[in-house]
């Protein structure tokens, strides 16, 4: 795993997230734009029965597409090279980012110009890039937008969704030569373009997502609204996609409901403004269009998902970001706190496996369960059942039959582990928990009135002064 991919502990989690519920400003920008995003799906979808039937067939297409995984990856693979697409396989992020730059340096590349791309923000391909001397430059204007304020994005769909008119207003006045300052929003889409319009004339690699990979084509599906991620798979010499092993389906015909749900659910769009499909590079004859197209599959902890079925289902995200968009725990503390590259609930069942448990156990626990995730994920991700599995994995035993993620237990403690292990010795024997519930009952003024951070907004937990035992009991007389 390349070293600038960063990982934070659970004590950084908590810092990051108490400073942002301190900044009063900050969340009531996250909440308007939560609220905005939700009330512009919700307009999407006025047919119930209609979003409930395209929802049960996105989750079949993307169950289908990763119960036939193996298969579909090797059909795509023979259908891309017949196309004339050279294919790369990488298991970590240290191979992929080789893998690009070794096609760099063939072609004596020293500019990046970037569409939209999750997966090189997750390995931290900018980074690598700027080591060996090769700029990587983000033509997205919510990427540009953070890229320039050196920070990493806040949302998978809208990057910049954490600053204001003003922050970005004062950014491009220090930031970009030559600029004044101005809070005109066309304005400021202007300067960015003009910026951005030299930089595709210079960039000699042009690097893509892929929103869809279609395995009987061969075909590189590419989502966007701003026409940069057109530029850069057209105008560079040489292209590259970069996607996670997920993303295949298996024929265009998968592709429709897929958009439709993506779009509906990300932005509140019936259509994206473009949506690119990419079968090679330039022909003979042809105007536009690069040289070289090369495709880097990664998988970068994905099997591990992948092999077990309950979790399996993480994979059938479509990075649509409606689990964020009206996660209350999103709302609150936004994108950065989370300190990985998926933030929300995505990013709390996905990162465990990019990054390892114990780095990210955190994550599963900054959920209040509500299930506001599930009801408008539009592939049916099972998001609060697999959050508490890995809460389970987090506090398994390391070497049991229960840990069986890398890191398992990192959230186990001695204490804990003594708490829960006498509890289940009485829970699993009826004499003793009719002795140990009897005292807990009998003696509920002993409870103490400091339960951590339960009692800093809530009263504390005090047993119940009978025990259901006894209310049958008497219910019986």
């Amino acid at each position: 795993m390349s070293d600038v991919v960063k990982i934070h502990a659970a004590d950084d989690f908590k810092a990051r997230s108490r400073a942002v519920l301190d900044n009063a400003g900050q969340r009531k920008n996250f909440r308007g734009a939560m609220d905005f995003l939700q009330t512009k799906r919700r307009a999407q979808f006025p047919d119930v029965e209609e979003l409930a039937s395209l929802r049960e067939l996105g989750s079949q297409i993307r169950r289908y597409s990763l119960a036939n995984l193996p298969r579909l990856l090797e059909r795509l693979e023979r259908n891309l090279v017949a196309n004339g697409i050279q294919v790369h396989w990488a298991e970590n992020a240290d191979e992929a980012n080789a893998i690009a730059l070794s096609i760099a340096r063939r072609i004596e590349a020293k500019k990046v110009i970037k569409g939209k791309s999750m997966v090189s923000e997750e390995i931290g391909f900018n980074h690598a890039m700027e080591a060996a001397g090769i700029e990587a430059f983000e033509s997205d204007m919510g990427e540009y937008i953070v890229q320039l304020a050196g920070e990493a994005p806040s949302h998978i769909i809208m990057p910049a969704i954490h600053k204001t008119k003003v922050e970005i207003a004062e950014l491009f006045a220090k930031e970009v030569p030559g600029v004044t300052y101005t809070e005109d929003v066309d304005a400021l889409i202007q300067i960015g373009r003009r910026v951005l319009r030299h930089k595709f004339a210079q960039a000699d690699i042009g690097l893509s997502g892929v929103n869809f990979a279609v395995a009987e084509t061969g075909t590189l599906c590419l989502v966007e609204n701003e026409g940069n991620g057109r530029m850069c798979t057209t105008v560079p010499r040489v292209h590259i996609a970069i996607t996670g092993i997920e993303k295949v389906v298996e024929k265009l015909e998968h592709v429709p409901p897929l958009f439709s749900l993506l779009t509906r659910s990300a932005t509140g769009q019936a259509v994206t403004t473009y949506f690119n499909m990419i079968s090679g590079p330039r022909k003979p004859g042809e105007l536009d269009g690069p040289d070289e197209v090369h495709l880097i599959l990664v998988d970068n902890g994905r099997t591990q998902a992948y092999g077990d079925l309950q979790l399996r289902a993480t994979l059938q995200c479509i990075r649509c970001g409606a689990c964020m968009n009206h996660c209350p725990v999103y709302a609150r503390i936004g994108g950065h706190a989370y300190g990985t590259t998926y933030p929300g609930p995505i990013g709390a069942i996905i990162s465990p496996h990019l990054l390892g448990l114990e780095s990210t156990y955190p994550l599963a626990f900054a959920s209040t369960l509500c299930g506001a995730c599930v009801e408008v994920c539009p592939v049916k991700i099972p998001i609060t059942d697999i959050l508490l599995r890995l809460r389970q994995e987090a506090q398994a035993r390391p070497g049991s039959d229960e840990a069986s993620l890398r890191g398992s237990g990192s959230a186990r403690t001695t204490l804990g582990g003594a708490v829960w292990g006498a509890w289940s010795q009485v829970y699993s024997r009826l004499g003793l928990y009719k002795m140990t519930t009897w005292f807990m009952s009998r003696g509920r003024a002993l409870a103490p009135t400091d339960q951590g951070a339960w009692t800093q907004s809530r009263t504390p937990l005090v047993p119940a002064p009978k025990r259901l035992r006894d209310l049958l009991e008497e219910r019986q007389k």
